[in-house]
């Protein structure tokens, strides 16, 4: 008897649809065992770590925020308070939960944006979100009504939602006026039950179990869900000071990536709003366990298709957040702290929307960059994306049709929300001439 012949797989997308960014896939294979397997991200090399050098610390705030259009303010804050811990600045309490409000805002509208228009369409049977509207309207209104509210939380402070001009070392520019904070409070109550049924639909989608496996990588705060500090905290028992970084976690270069990858001890790892939920969703408030456990939601969860769970879950408690700083007066008073710059290392975490940031400055007497490492949530996934396409997949089952196949892998990497644009730096170069 003729025996059949393996077939080769071949599978190439040249474009990652969904995404912020530019990203590709290259997958091979023959029979049922993967050959090659790469998200490949290819913009030319951004250099902000380079721009940086030279810059006073009063200019690196908004050349930060030019990292990202959707979650500006992340860099920003990041950045600044690094160099305040450099500055031994410490801001009063008023003042940390302004800059509270503005994180908050932007994870609403992060989330919001990703959940409605990129993610929802997998998860409805459309290929996009213009085709999903004609059947699911009230599904793209809430959605618009989420991202409405999340930008207003951070134009409040940062004069705008997007590129926001409020932030500084030190604290403001300016307090907002109690017209302005009136005006969004009552705009984040209207939002909360939009919110509440965010949650509930999500909990009722169906949603595929490719559970697996994983380390995953966050702040955590003992009586606090974190997100703008905390230490750093791992699901294989590391609890670590910004200042250890560098001694656990390492950056290299892969040759199909302009990104550099980065590694936990040697080991991919994930970052984000599963990775924040498996680590503090036992530190969320009552009202909020509340409704998740009325939903049926339950973290720690080792299935990347409940991130959609989880950030749905984390808007709820953003606006919910929001909404208890906002009940109480308008701050007044100074709106920045003097500032003495000195030099030094500094360095600094926060939890962006796709996950833990890390920046590291090495500053003069004036406050002037000398050096710089940014590490954004992006390329902290990136060897994570690949191991669980390759885990995945290869349970799905490469006897499915290269469409299938494609679409497959498509939708596992919108589960990480990749801001491939967020691509700070290059490889190292070097060359030898004989």
């Amino acid at each position: 008897m003729k025996k059949k012949a393996r077939r080769r797989i071949a599978l190439k997308v040249p474009f990652v649809t969904r995404l912020e960014g530019e990203g590709s896939l290259e997958l091979s294979a023959k029979g049922d065992r993967i050959d090659r397997l790469h998200l490949a991200i290819f913009e030319p090399p951004r250099l902000f770590e380079k721009f940086l050098e030279g810059r006073g610390y009063q200019e690196v705030p908004d050349l930060n925020a030019r990292i990202c259009g959707i979650c500006p303010m992340a860099y920003q804050l990041t950045s600044i308070q690094a160099m305040e811990r450099l500055f031994g600045i410490a801001l009063p309490t008023p003042l940390v939960q302004l800059r509270k409000l503005m994180n908050l805002g932007e994870w609403v509208q992060s989330h919001a944006l990703h959940i409605h228009f990129l993610a929802a369409p997998d998860f409805l049977g459309f290929d996009h979100a213009l085709a999903m509207a004609k059947l699911y309207p009230e599904v793209l209104k809430r959605g618009m009504q989420l991202q409405e509210v999340g930008n207003a939380l951070m134009a409040l402070l940062g004069g705008r939602s997007v590129h926001p001009v409020g932030l500084q070392v030190g604290g403001f520019g300016r307090l907002p006026d109690r017209e302005r904070w009136d005006a969004v409070r009552r705009q984040v109550e209207q939002a909360l039950p939009a919110a509440d049924a965010l949650v509930r639909w999500t909990a009722g989608l169906t949603l595929p179990d490719y559970s697996h496996d994983f380390i995953w990588v966050s702040l955590a705060e003992p009586d606090a869900y974190a997100i703008n500090g905390g230490r750093i905290t791992t699901s294989n028992g590391l609890s670590l000071e910004y200042d250890d970084y560098p001694r656990h976690f390492a950056e290299h270069q892969e040759p199909h990536s302009t990104a550099l990858y980065s590694l936990l001890e040697g080991r991919d790892y994930l970052v984000g709003p599963l990775a924040r939920m498996n680590n503090g969703f036992a530190r969320l408030p009552a009202e909020v366990s509340s409704l998740a456990r009325d939903s049926g939601l339950d973290f720690p969860s080792r299935n990347m298709f409940t991130s959609i769970q989880a950030r749905a879950l984390e808007i709820y408690w953003a606006l919910f957040e929001a909404s208890r700083l906002l009940t109480q007066d308008c701050p007044t008073g100074e709106a920045c702290l003097p500032v003495t710059p000195r030099a030094g290392e500094c360095c600094f975490c926060t939890e962006a929307p796709r996950g833990m940031i890390y920046h590291h400055y090495r500053l003069d007497a004036q406050g002037k960059v000398l050096s710089c490492t940014i590490i954004p949530p992006t390329s902290q996934n990136q060897a994570r994306i690949e191991q669980d396409l390759k885990t995945s997949v290869t349970r799905f089952g490469l006897s499915h049709s290269d469409q299938e196949l494609k679409l497959f892998c498509e939708r596992l990497i919108r589960n990480y929300d990749p801001c491939i644009s967020c691509s700070t730096h290059f490889l190292r170069f070097s060359m030898n001439r004989c």
